[in-house]
């Protein structure tokens, strides 16, 4: 197995990672509009599969007045076959290493309470103030958990509201 990167997630490899499943994301009833992610790292097996990927992009966030840019990490998922051995946390990790190399000093991410556990034992941390992301028709409030993991030493998130200048990933 090795991981791999590549730009938008076609619907072939997209049909690929989820099998037969109808909701792996668990999505139905989200009323909030998500973004297509700009890249992807993935982990592909022996016989040329993608087993589980995640996607990211970068883009601007606003808190206390201030605005600075964010790595936003999304679509993790694993083929339902290749699920419980760590794939998921192969995956994440990999993509807040290349993250790393983007400048930005914060990865984001936005999951459903069922998932948190995993986000935190991979060192991301909830954010306890009010999040808005950008809709088509103005701004609406996250009421997914939203996490963040410094990409650089030192880097604490700031408190109070948060502004999501772009469709959540």
């Amino acid at each position: 197995m090795e991981i791999v990167e590549f730009g938008p997630l076609t619907p072939e490899l997209r049909a690929e990672l989820e099998g037969d499943e109808a909701d792996p994301f668990d999505a139905a009833g989200e009323v909030l509009q998500f973004r297509p992610k700009d890249r992807h790292l993935a982990l592909q097996g022996d016989d040329g599969r993608l087993i589980a990927s995640t996607g990211f992009v970068v883009v601007e966030a606003e808190v206390a007045a201030a605005r600075f840019e964010v790595v936003g990490i999304g679509g993790v998922i694993v083929n339902q076959a290749y699920r419980g051995r760590g794939y998921a946390r192969q995956v994440v990790e990999a993509a807040v290493a290349r993250a790393r190399e983007f400048g930005p000093a914060f990865a984001l991410l936005f999951c459903f309470e069922s998932r948190a556990g995993l986000y935190r034992r991979l060192s991301f941390t909830d954010i306890p103030d009010e999040v808005l992301v950008k809709q088509p028709a103005g701004y609406a409030r996250m009421d997914e958990h939203a996490m963040w993991r410094a990409l650089r030493p030192g880097a604490v998130w700031p408190a109070g509201r948060v502004t999501l200048h772009s469709l959540p990933f």
